[in-house]
């Protein structure tokens, strides 16, 4: 049931409408208006949407769905009619791209045709590039308008989308700005009060929420003056403001902060930290406590982490879906972090103590609207590969990853792989596996226990617990072929030990895949990075203990990076961060 949201009414708080038409995380852009001031109805009501002062309308998933959805809601002629009455509106992402006649996402299914035009899948293989596109990204200013009045030079903003609109005559006189990646693609439209972008800004940091309060400075008489001042503070930079047409950033490489979130013997939700997967401190003692996850991801989010990552690691298997431990996490976290939270770990079918079942899309739904924009799929995803490769490579949509994908589309839809090093002697020892030589360029000089140079990966289950007796290969390709829209990369062998990310994985798992891939394990200094990223090209790395710790600073990290010549998003320091609302006010 869609409705007002929980919120005390506070006359003096301006009152906008989010369209909530069952799809996607629409709770972070509600914690970024609460945030700037706002009192914010949610709602899937026709009637809202007619008698909205202003309107938001955010998306994620498959254009064809959305569609759907708002056809079965009668959303789409108050939608029509409101946009083109020229009233307050602002579309995200999926909110934007069915502004247009069609996608090739969705081929016979209208969009709503108030922009002339068709959104189209990305075509950037000969450059390079992944699909879907996972990150941040600068605009150009395409015609003067006060939400991009804020932008400086070096601002990015987080895209995660397939589908994009070209260029064209038609859609000419309404681009609002444009991106870069590979080729330049409409990334924002406008005409009066009427605007949409394909990026998140709720996602986006400080540059974000500057870019949603500038909008509501634009919509309304009386804007909330959190608005105000998230507008004129800007992403708290003192770099140039940025001229006409140019680019504001490039795609950035991702800097990743993971935390490993399970229960202590207590019972309390902590942060953790293995070594080898081993979570206690040596001897086996107590769970290592790193402190409290809430807290934890706040931090990374104005030290400036691209992302923050939960994996819950104990999978609170007997909980209810409607009590899982790791949903008030999420609920907490989103409301005072503007960047992607992905969440991982106990996503399956389950049966709660209660004798409840779920499957993993309705757990994956209860992520979802408690603040996730991705979830991680681990040993599940392992063996709906092994259920791929035994049918002779075809889908049949029976599994969690095409079930979550079909929602909420490839990019919300991680595949975390755990492997673990194989030792053989020679190529015919590994039984047709794929291969990385040690011995090579980007090996460490890492040998097995009788000198091997070889080694081949296998994916394991339950937590390294248990071997597939699949290869990473094998799995990656599944998983991507499955549905999935980015890999995590994990290497049991370098877990915990610091000396630097499993090139040789990394390397031959960027090398099997078309989709992004994020390197993990084994970072230890700034300078891992850089060289994670030098050799083998992935889009994202990750760490945790190092940041848990400050044994390596964040900032340290993408000072490293841009050093070495790799374009990362600047971010503000925390003493320029815009500061959400407490519960209270």
């Amino acid at each position: 049931r869609r409705g007002r949201a929980r919120r005390p009414r506070n006359s003096t708080m301006t009152r906008v409408t989010l369209l909530d038409y069952g799809a996607g995380n629409v709770k972070s852009l509600y914690n970024a208006l609460v945030a700037l001031g706002c009192d914010v109805e949610q709602t899937d009501k026709p009637e809202a949407v007619a008698s909205a002062a202003i309107l938001f309308f955010p998306g994620v998933g498959a254009f064809g769905s959305c569609m759907a959805m708002l056809e079965r809601k009668q959303l789409v002629e108050p939608l029509r009619a409101y946009i083109r009455a020229g009233r307050p509106f602002l579309g995200i992402c999926l909110g934007m791209q069915t502004l247009f006649e069609s996608s090739e996402e969705s081929p016979g299914v209208a969009g709503l045709g108030v922009v002339p035009g068709a959104v189209g899948r990305f075509d950037v293989a000969s450059h390079g590039l992944c699909v879907p596109q996972i990150g941040w990204n600068g605009v150009a200013a395409a015609q003067p308008s006060p939400l991009l009045g804020s932008l400086a030079e070096g601002d990015a903003l987080y895209f995660v989308h397939s589908f994009r609109v070209p260029r064209s005559e038609a859609v000419a006189p309404w681009v609002l700005c444009e991106t870069e990646y590979g080729d330049r693609f409409v990334s924002g439209v406008a005409n009066g009060k009427v605007a949409a972008v394909q990026f998140h800004p709720e996602k986006s940091g400080t540059v974000g929420l500057a870019l949603l309060g500038a909008f509501l400075a634009s919509s309304t008489a009386e804007p909330p003056p959190r608005a105000v001042a998230a507008a004129a503070a800007g992403g708290g930079s003192t770099r140039p403001r940025l001229g006409a047409g140019k680019l504001s950033a490039g795609p950035c490489r991702r800097i990743v902060a993971c935390l490993d979130v399970r229960a202590n013997d207590a019972g309390d939700l902590v942060v953790t930290k293995g070594d080898q997967y081993d979570c206690r401190e040596k001897g086996g003692g107590e769970v290592r406590n790193l402190g409290k996850p809430v807290a934890l991801a706040r931090r990374y989010y104005e030290e400036g982490a691209d992302e923050v990552t939960f994996l819950n690691i104990t999978g609170f298997r007997e909980c209810p879906l409607t009590d899982l431990p790791m949903l008030k996490v999420l609920a907490e976290a989103s409301r005072t972090c503007f960047v992607p939270l992905c969440v991982g770990g106990g996503i399956k079918d389950l049966v709660d103590a209660q004798g409840t079942r779920s499957s993993a899309l309705q757990v994956a739904d209860a992520y979802f609207r408690a603040g996730a924009d991705k979830v991680s799929l681990g040993s599940d995803a392992a063996e709906a590969a092994r259920a791929y490769l035994e049918r002779g490579g075809t889908c049949d949509g029976s599994t969690s990853i095409e079930a979550i994908s079909a929602k909420y589309g490839a990019q919300a839809c991680v595949v975390s792989i755990d492997p673990r090093r194989v030792w053989v002697a020679d190529a015919a020892a590994a039984e047709g596996h794929a291969l990385a030589d040690h011995a090579g360029p980007l090996g460490r000089g890492g040998r097995g226990p009788a000198g091997e140079s070889l080694c081949w990966y296998e994916c394991t289950l339950q937590g390294g617990r248990k071997g597939s007796g699949l290869d990473v290969v094998q799995v990656a390709r599944a998983v991507e072929a499955l549905g999935a829209g980015e890999l995590l990369v994990n290497c049991i062998d370098c877990d915990g030990q610091h000396a630097g990310f499993d090139l040789p994985l990394m390397a031959m798992l960027k090398a099997a895949v078309s989709i992004p891939v994020i390197a993990s394990s084994g970072a230890g200094a700034p300078e891992h990075f850089s060289e994670v990223f030098r050799s083998t090209q992935v889009e994202a790395a990750l760490a945790a203990s190092i940041f848990h710790r400050r044994t390596v600073a964040i900032s340290a990290v993408k000072e490293c990076c841009a050093t070495a010549g790799f374009a990362v998003r600047a971010a503000a320091t925390p003493s320029q961060e815009f500061a959400p609302p407490a519960e209270s006010e």
